[in-house]
């Protein structure tokens, strides 16, 4: 049942890829109807929010968008940072969502902040925990179920993504709506992208979980 349950995940989300790219690509020939490249909406989002110290940079690859909050920096891949289509304008304002979110003390953000150095740890041994355990189930049971607790921090980890990543997107909307960088049709086709960009999300934690329960049924049935 769980493995049928992880083709199917895995199946969907190549789907859930595939029209991603595609609506990105549709949407990133479509000028916003502000006229503003994606550095310029990451600037003027910026500062709309009076946040001041972080910089925009741009950086190489596609869909590589994102904020750190580490060196304070929204980073921007060329063509989003050059052009001035609705996707550019959706996936800037989306990044400056996140740095809004941190400037605001946004919940959501301060938790999965704070399970990153946990997450970080986890991810570093879990695979050979988890083989190990599974390998010497016989031997050391509780092997695997250290193992099944190091992966649910990255399970756990998912799931605080999604409020933070649905939240940066709302934000984004109601600014660029609200600012007429994109409004009307040009702001339904921003929904509609980053829609599409958070159902990888969805799909990933979904994934996590399976993998999850399907770990869970192996130590269990060893029990």
């Amino acid at each position: 049942m769980i493995w049928t349950i992880m083709i199917a995940i895995m199946i969907v989300s190549y789907i859930i890829q595939a029209v991603l790219n595609s609506k990105f690509e549709k949407y990133s020939q479509i000028l916003n109807p502000g006229g503003l490249t994606g550095a310029e909406v990451a600037a003027k989002m910026l500062q709309a929010h009076g946040i001041t110290n972080v910089k925009v940079t741009c950086i190489d690859g596609q869909l590589t968008d994102h904020f750190n909050p580490l060196d304070m920096t929204v980073n921007l891949s060329r063509e989003v940072y050059t052009q001035r289509s609705v996707a550019a304008a959706a996936i800037a304002a989306h990044e400056c969502g996140h740095a809004v979110q941190h400037a605001v003390g946004y919940a959501p953000v301060k938790l999965r902040s704070a399970l990153v150095p946990v997450v970080s740890f986890s991810s570093k041994w879990v695979s050979w925990v988890l083989l190990a355990g599974v390998l010497l189930i016989q031997f050391t049971p509780s092997l695997l179920w250290l193992g099944i607790a190091l992966f649910a921090m990255s399970t756990l980890f998912s799931f605080v993504t999604l409020p933070v990543e649905i939240n940066a997107s709302s934000r984004a909307i109601k600014w660029l709506d609200s600012n007429r960088i994109a409004y009307g049709e040009a702001r339904e086709q921003a929904v509609d992208a980053l829609k599409w960009a958070a159902y990888t999300y969805v799909i990933a934690a979904l994934g996590s979980l399976a993998t999850l329960l399907y770990y869970v049924s192996i130590a269990s049935r060893r029990d």
